[in-house]
């Protein structure tokens, strides 16, 4: 172990203890960002290169969320304008996604990790192959309670919300209510419920890495009272160092949650 290494572990042990015994966040959400930058910084062939490195490093990162007890996470592995971009790309992307998904739901190591996969986004727009590795890794930790994972595929909060909007109309017409009376008695509770998300916590802290200083659209309604914490490192980077950074800042605010 080189010099610099062994003082990562130093400070990584020094932050953990500054941790103990604080409150940590329930629920985690990630934007993994910068794939695409990482590979031309590293000289890498292809955008999907970075991509599977990015894809790799997500393991790791849930095995720091299950040694801090975390039991919900969300990662924003695709988003509805990502699927905008060239055919080959895409292609390439999901490929990846569905690789992750079913190491993740059905690899080595993935019982005695007992993470419960489960798909958000505007699946319909996705390929058949897709919604069938997403649905066979969500079959294959039906079971699973330790870590509950949620990987956001053609995702976009405004389509989220849009989608969340056309299924309450619908639901409450197929039960006579005109649209006077839903717009009379709407709260924000049943719009709520009927985002993707239903059933989950609101994300307690959101991470972004890359260095951008948005959100892009990620769990807009979810993240009304959410803690953010933006780091510079690229994804496939973002070392555990980072993500204890994240948590020590997360314990140093004061949530009032707009009181």
């Amino acid at each position: 172990m080189g010099a610099t290494d062994l003082l990562y572990r130093l400070y990584e042990r020094r932050l953990a203890d500054e941790l103990a015994g604080g409150p940590m966040p329930r629920h985690v959400g990630v934007i993994l960002d910068g794939n695409r930058r990482y590979a031309v910084a590293r000289g890498l062939a292809a955008a999907a290169d970075g991509h599977a490195a990015g894809a790799r490093h997500i393991d790791e990162f849930l095995g720091w969320c299950l040694e801090f007890e975390i039991p919900y996470v969300t990662l924003w592995l695709l988003s509805t304008d990502n699927l905008a971009r060239e055919d080959a790309e895409v292609a390439s992307l999901l490929a990846i996604i569905e690789e992750t998904v079913q190491r993740l739901g059905c690899g080595e190591g993935a019982a005695e990790r007992g993470l419960k996969v489960t798909a958000v986004g505007a699946l319909d727009l996705l390929p058949e192959g897709t919604r069938r590795a997403l649905k066979d890794a969500e079959e294959a930790t039906a079971g699973n309670h330790r870590l509950r994972l949620q990987v956001a595929v053609g995702y976009g909060g405004r389509q989220e919300i849009t989608d969340a909007l056309r299924s309450l109309l619908l639901d409450r017409a197929a039960h006579g209510a005109s649209l006077e009376e839903v717009a009379a008695t709407l709260r924000p509770e049943d719009v709520g419920d009927h985002l993707y998300t239903t059933g989950l916590p609101d994300p307690d802290l959101i991470i972004r890495t890359s260095g951008e200083l948005r959100l892009s659209g990620f769990l807009l309604w979810q993240s009304a009272h959410s803690e953010f914490h933006f780091c510079d490192a690229y994804w496939p980077e973002f070392r555990k160092v980072d993500f204890l950074r994240a948590l020590r800042d997360y314990q140093r605010r004061s949530r009032r949650f707009g009181r």
